[in-house]
Order: structure tokens, then C-alpha cells, then sequence
């Protein structure tokens, strides 16, 4: 029975301990253990096993026994501990629930309180708003009292407003009434003068509604030109272009006439003599359009120039007698309004003349005209013009060509400018002639249009000035012969100061200098032609406006007469330095004075340079490029002939070096050679002189070296010949007169130390040791001195 009772008291137990999982993984975050008793799924029997796994373990039961019994009695006290504890904590939460009931009576109270007094506040603030609430309601209803009051009193005044404009409207017509009484659209014109009542008219129609006054305006003028468009009808003969004087005339009587009876009928600030001009011009340059589109056929040049002439001698007229202040076209203003010019190119420039070129009559009078900024009436009739000026443009393109043919004519009539040797290089008279005639084809044109004939007079300009460059420049320059005849020694022996080689004779030398001052000038000319034509035409025509090509055209002229020069002196130097290569150089004795080949070259130098540098004195910059040129030119070519010198001998080489010093020296001295005033050369020029006759001067040093031993020699040569390669150094050892089988082994040793030339200061220190100067040499290369001494 007791067994039964305490397995009924087990199963008791797990049932009431059994936990759901969510607390026991809580209890287990909470109390984390290790011990199998605390695990939820504990089960006796394998713990039971797990103590006495074996039977020989059962021998310390009784050891573990006593240790689950005073573990079950640490655990009673601990239970014992915590229900006596709850017992406690059940009285403390009674007295603490009590204490809280009181607080809350408290609170209570003490809310009550404070909301009787907040509905006493709230009274209290009610009854102070009171009369601030009454002026409120007085202030808004003051404020819409005043904005009726407002809106009535607008309404009124419209009314009235409209009353006065009615009466205002029905003044104006009867005003307008009064003026068509007077001046009838069909009729004639009043023969009295002025009314008086008109005038008062004109005065109340100054202060009513603007349109009364245009309208008085507009109908007044009609009236006033109905006359003009009856007696030039495009029907009568009074109307064409070669009487267009007659319009201009019969609108002078017209003004004068207006003063005389009108005007003081008008009010000052109306300018009605300056409105009927305005009007005038209007009407007149719509009837010239018309009919002069009917007639196109019929119009020439003079008759248009004529036409254009004296329209803009009358505008003129305008523009001295009145102010431009009823003008209303801002574009027509607009276009006669180029920016002021700094182009050199038309300084100090007279005022143009219309007929000055076109129209050769003594009886035209035309009065200085003002520039076009000026003139606020500038083509407000003489617009009309511009359709058709394409025969002013097609009469200049026939005149510019017959002035290239005229000056075709005369080069060859007069022949070349003569030699001048005191101001530089005579420019060609007709490249002023042209210029000079562009200008006023560029002046003339632009005061009849800024528009698309200046585009069409450019392009006419770009024609004639590459028919210039071709026919008057590059068509006169001399032309080379070929001849290919060459110098002995003993011819060289014979020539004398003064002996004609060179290719060109003096004139000839002249005139290519002549011919290249006048593209220089034709170039910079050019340029400022470009600048104005710019200036002269509308801002949105410049970038049409491009004569590059042109220029490039004078500049090609430039650079062909430096190369003729160049290949003159050139040429007539071949000979010296072909002498010089077939001289026998490896039997020259003893090392004397410069040898006749050099003499030769000096004296073409002589001949040449000094009419060159006279005739471009004026173009110093194109002297300096001459002489570079031929620099470049004289010197490798000098350097290849001297390469066709072999063999040479010691002696031979020593001379040659002297030679080629003297070259130098006077290439040095080539810009002023000849002259009174010496000048120091150009680094650019000198520059290239002293590189290339350095270079021919290391190559002779090469040549006088001994070859033996081969590095030393090799060594020697890479260190004198900056841009030394087996090329060069095998025209050195052909120089020499080595054999074949001699150069092999030394170019083979070359090509190894090629890589890898010696530089740094170690480097500089072998080459010292590695080159070694024999006495011999060293006593040949004194005495070689001793003797360029001796020759300077």
C-alpha cells in the first residue's frame, strides 16, 4: 500500500511540475544549469545508470546515496526559505496596495482642485475679452463700410470717366471732320493760309487720345503727297533714274511751301516737316523698287551710280536739317551703325565720292557727305538700290580686270624696276594702284549696302588679288636654266673680282627682290583689307568675309622668290665645290693659303649677298630667312662634296680644314658681308652655321686621326660625331683610302661600341686615356693653328 501511495505521489508530482516549453527555455535562459536534474526530459533510470554504469560500481552506492540526501536536504531548505519568504512579501503587497489607494484619493482631490480653478480662470478671461471681442466686430465692420464706400466712389468716377470719353470721342471726330473739310482726300488743298481754328484744333487734339493726332497726321501727309504720286507715276517720263533729281527737287519746294502756309498750324512738338520727309522717303523708295524692277533691263551702271549719288546726297540733306526723331525703323538705324574702326588701312579717310570712278562728268556736284554713323536718314531711300547692285558689281569685276591687263601691259613696257641699293626693294607702283582702287570700290560699296553686295565685291577682290599674285608677280619671276658646267682649277685660278657666274643677272636679282617687297606688302595690305571689309559689312556677314587663301597665296609668292634666290647662289657655288671634290687631295704638300675653291665661293657670296640684303632692306625678316635657307642648303651640301674627297693625306686633310674654317668664318659674317654698318647675325642663323660647319670641321679631325690602334680610333670618332653611324664612318675610312678588308674589322668594332657610348665623368675619363694624342699630330694640329691664326 505504501509503494502504491508513493508512486501515486510521483505521478502527482510530474503532472504538477510538468512546464510548457516556452517556460522552461525561459527558465533555462534565466537559471542556466548543467546538472542533469534540471533538465526537463530527466529520467531516472538512465541517470540511475549513468551513476552505476557497471556492477562493480555498486560498491560506492552508499557513498552517492548520502550525497542525493544531502542534496534533497539543501533543497528542502531552500524551499523552506522561499515559502516563508512569500508569506512575508503577501503582507508587504497588502500594506503597499493600501498606501497606493490612499495616493490615488489624494491625486484625486487635488485634479479636482485645479479644475475649479481653471473654470474660474476661464470666466475670469471671458469677461476680460469681452470688449476686445466688441472691437473687433467694430473694426471689421468699419472696414467693409470704407471698401463700399471705395467701389462707390470708383463707380462714380467711371461714370464719369465715360462721360468725358464720349465727349472726348465726339470732340475728335468733329476735330477730324474740321481737317477733312479742309484738306478734302479729292481736291486740291485750301489756297488760305493757316485757320486759326486749326490750329486750336491741333492743340486740344495734342491732350485727347493719341490715335485723333496720327489720324490728323496721316491724313494731312496724303493729302500733302497726293500731288507727288500723280505727277511720278511709274507711267511718266519724269519718273525714271536719270531724272531722279526732280523728286528730291519737288519735295524741297514742297517743305518750303509747308512752312510758308502750315507752319504754325501744327503744334511745334508734332515735327510735321520732318514726318512729311519721312513719309516722302517711304513712298518714293516703294515706287523706285517698283519700277525699277520693271526696267531692270534698262539700268547701267552710271545711271544707277548717278541715281544712288544724288539719293544719297539728299538723304544727306536730311540729316543736316533734321534730327531723326519720328523715325520708327530700328533696324534702318541699326544697319548704318558699324563699330569705329582702328584699321590702319583707311586712316584719315576722305569722304567718298559717288561718281569719283563710275561717272566722268565735270558737272556733278556733290557735297561732302557725313559717315553713315552719322546720317539717321542713311538708306532710307537708297535701299531701294541695293537688288540691284549686282551691275555695280559686275562693272567693277570688268574694270579690275582690265586694270590687271593694264598693268600686265605696263611690266612688260617698262620692263623690271631698276636696282636699288639705298632704301630696299622698290615695290611694284601697281600693287598700290590696286590697293588703292579696292579701297574705293570698299568705301563706295559699303555706302550703298552692308549686306550681300559687300559678299559678292569680296569675292570679286579674292579674284583679282590671286590674278595679281599670278600674273604681275609669280608670272615675272626669272626663271631658272640648267646648266650643268663645271670648274678645273685652273679656271678657278682665273677668275677675278667682278666675273659673272652667278645664274641671275643683277636686274634679275632686282626684280625677284622687287617682286617679293611687293608680296609682303600685298600680304600685310591684305590682312587690314580683310579687317575693314569686316567692319564695313553686317555682324552676321563677317565669318563670310575670309581672304586667308589669298594671303596664303602672296606668302607661297614670298617663300618661291627666297628659294629662286637661294638656288642662284646655290648654283653658282656647284661648280667651286665640284672643283674642290675632284682635286687630288692626297698629294697636297704643305698646307698654304685658303685654296681657289674657297676664293670662288667668297666671291659669289660677295656678288650676291650684299644686292640681296640693299634690295630687302625694308624686309629684314625675309633676308634673315634667305640666309638661313642657304645655310641649309650650302652647308650639307658642302659636307657631301666633301665626303667625295678621297683618298686624302695628312697634309691634304690639315688644308681642307683650313678651307673649310675660312667657310665658316664667312658664313658667320654672310648678313653683313659687304656692308658699312656690320650687324650682328641672328642666333637662328648662327646657330645653324656653327652646328653644320662643326660637324664638317669633327669630320676632317676624323680624318686626320690615326687609325691605329682601332679603338682608339673608333673611340675618337664617337666622341667628336655627335650622331656618328657606320654610314658616315665608312665615307671617314674611304676618306683615309683604306681598303675593303681594313674598314671591315672597324666597323664590326663600331657596331659593338655604338650601344653603349661613353658618357659621365668616367666615361669622359676613358675616352682621355683610350685617344691619346701622338706628337706628330699634336705638332701638325700647332702649326694648323698657327696658320688659321695667321689668316684671320
Amino acid at each position: 500500500m505504501m509503494e502504491e501511495e508513493e508512486l501515486e505521489f510521483v505521478e502527482e508530482l510530474e503532472a504538477v511540475l510538468q512546464l510548457t516549453p516556452d517556460v522552461q527555455l525561459a527558465i533555462e535562459q534565466v537559471f542556466p544549469s548543467q546538472d542533469p536534474l534540471d533538465r526537463a526530459d530527466f529520467n531516472a533510470v538512465e541517470y540511475i545508470n549513468t551513476l552505476f554504469p557497471t556492477e562493480q560500481s555498486l560498491a560506492n552506492i552508499d557513498e552517492v546515496v548520502n550525497k542525493i540526501r544531502l542534496k534533497i536536504r539543501r533543497l528542502d531548505d531552500n524551499i523552506r526559505t522561499v515559502v516563508r519568504g512569500q508569506t512575508n512579501v503577501g503582507q508587504d503587497g497588502r500594506q503597499a496596495l493600501e498606501e497606493a489607494q490612499k495616493a490615488i484619493q489624494q491625486l484625486f482631490g487635488k485634479i479636482k482642485d485645479i479644475k475649479d480653478k481653471a473654470e474660474k480662470s476661464e470666466q475670469m478671461v471671458k469677461e476680460i475679452t469681452r470688449d476686445i471681442k466688441q472691437l473687433d466686430h467694430a473694426k471689421r465692420h468699419l472696414t467693409t463700410s470704407i471698401t463700399t464706400l471705395n467701389h462707390l466712389h470708383m463707380l462714380a468716377g467711371g461714370v464719369d470717366s465715360l462721360e468725358v470719353k464720349a465727349a472726348q470721342t465726339e470732340l475728335g471726330q468733329q476735330i477730324l471732320a474740321d481737317f477733312e473739310e479742309a484738306f478734302p482726300s479729292q481736291g486740291t488743298k485750301r489756297p488760305g493760309g493757316p485757320s486759326n481754328v486749326l490750329r486750336d484744333a491741333c492743340l486740344v487734339a495734342n491732350i485727347l487720345d493719341p490715335r485723333i493726332k496720327q489720324e490728323i497726321i496721316k491724313k494731312f501727309i496724303k493729302q500733302h503727297l497726293s500731288e507727288y504720286l500723280v505727277l511720278f507715276q511709274e507711267n511718266q517720263d519724269v519718273a525714271w533714274l536719270d531724272k531722279i533729281d526732280r523728286r528730291y527737287a519737288w519735295i524741297k519746294r514742297q517743305l518750303v511751301d509747308y512752312e510758308e502756309k502750315y507752319g504754325r498750324m501744327f503744334p511745334r512738338e508734332w515735327y510735321m516737316t520732318e514726318r512729311i520727309a519721312v513719309e516722302f522717303c517711304h513712298v518714293t523708295r516703294t515706287e523706285l523698287a517698283k519700277i525699277m524692277r520693271t526696267r531692270a533691263k534698262e539700268i547701267e551702271v552710271k545711271l544707277l551710280l548717278f541715281a544712288i549719288q544724288r539719293t544719297t546726297n539728299f538723304e544727306g540733306f536730311l540729316a543736316k536739317r533734321f534730327s531723326g526723331c519720328t523715325l520708327t525703323d530700328g533696324a534702318l538705324k541699326k544697319l548704318e551703325s558699324p563699330p569705329q574702326s582702328t584699321n590702319p588701312f583707311l586712316e584719315d579717310e576722305p569722304a567718298p565720292e559717288m561718281e569719283e570712278l563710275a561717272i566722268e562728268k565735270g558737272d556733278l556736284d556733290q557735297p561732302k557727305k557725313p559717315k553713315a554713323p552719322d546720317n539717321p536718314f542713311h538708306g532710307i531711300v537708297s535701299k531701294c538700290f541695293e537688288p540691284h547692285l549686282y551691275v555695280y558689281i559686275e562693272s567693277q569685276d570688268k574694270n579690275l580686270g582690265e586694270l590687271i591687263d593694264r598693268f600686265v601691259a605696263d611690266f612688260k613696257a617698262q620692263g623690271p624696276p631698276k636696282p636699288n641699293t639705298d632704301e630696299g626693294g622698290a615695290v611694284l607702283p601697281s600693287c598700290a594702284d590696286l590697293f588703292v582702287y579696292y579701297k574705293k570700290c570698299m568705301v563706295q560699296c559699303s555706302q550703298l549696302s552692308t549686306g550681300e553686295p559687300m559678299i559678292a565685291l569680296t569675292t570679286i577682290f579674292q579674284k583679282y588679288l590671286r590674278e595679281y599674285a599670278w600674273k604681275i608677280l609669280s608670272g615675272n619671276l626669272p626663271k631658272t636654266t640648267s646648266s650643268s658646267g663645271g670648274l678645273t682649277i685652273s679656271s678657278l685660278l682665273k677668275e677675278k673680282e667682278g666675273s659673272e657666274v652667278a645664274k641671275f643677272t643683277l636686274e634679275e636679282l632686282c626684280l625677284i627682290c622687287s617682286i617679293l617687297s611687293t608680296a609682303e606688302y600685298c600680304l600685310a595690305t591684305t590682312q587690314q583689307l580683310e579687317e575693314k571689309l569686316k567692319e564695313k559689312v553686317d555682324v552676321s556677314l563677317t565669318e563670310r568675309i575670309n581672304l586667308t587663301g589669298e594671303m596664303d597665296t602672296f606668302s607661297t609668292v614670298i617663300s618661291s622668290s627666297i628659294q629662286l634666290l637661294v638656288q642662284d647662289l646655290d648654283a653658282a657655288c656647284d661648280p667651286a665645290l665640284t672643283a674642290m671634290s675632284k682635286m687630288q687631295w692626297q698629294n697636297v704638300e704643305h698646307v698654304g693659303d685658303q685654296s681657289p675653291y674657297v676664293t670662288s665661293v667668297i666671291l659669289h657670296i660677295k656678288q650676291n649677298v650684299p644686292i640681296i640684303r640693299d634690295n630687302l632692306a625694308s624686309t629684314r625678316k625675309y633676308f634673315t630667312q634667305f640666309c638661313i635657307k642657304f645655310a641649309n642648303s650650302f652647308i650639307p651640301k658642302f659636307i657631301t662634296h666633301l665626303f667625295k674627297c678621297k683618298p686624302i693625306s695628312m697634309v691634304g686633310a690639315e688644308q681642307l680644314l683650313l678651307d673649310t674654317h675660312s667657310l665658316k668664318m664667312v658664313l658667320l659674317d654672310l648678313p653683313s658681308i659687304g656692308s658699312q654698318v656690320v650687324r650682328k647675325a641672328p642666333a637662328s642663323y648662327t646657330k645653324i652655321v656653327v652646328k653644320g660647319m662643326t660637324r664638317a670641321e669633327m669630320i676632317l679631325k676624323v680624318v686626320m686621326a690615326p687609325h691605329e690602334p682601332l679603338v682608339v680610333f673608333v673611340d675618337n670618332y664617337i666622341k667628336l660625331l655627335t650622331d656618328c653611324n657606320t654610314e658616315t664612318f665608312q665615307k671617314i675610312l674611304d676618306m683615309k683610302g683604306l681598303k675593303r678588308s681594313e674598314q671591315s674589322s672597324m666597323l664590326e668594332l663600331l657596331r659593338q661600341r655604338l650601344p653603349t657610348p661613353p658618357s659621365g665623368p668616367e666615361g669622359s675619363g676613358s675616352l682621355s686615356l683610350l685617344a691619346p694624342t701622338p706628337e706628330q699630330e699634336s705638332s701638325r694640329i700647332r702649326k694648323l693653328e698657327k696658320l688659321i691664326k695667321k689668316r684671320l
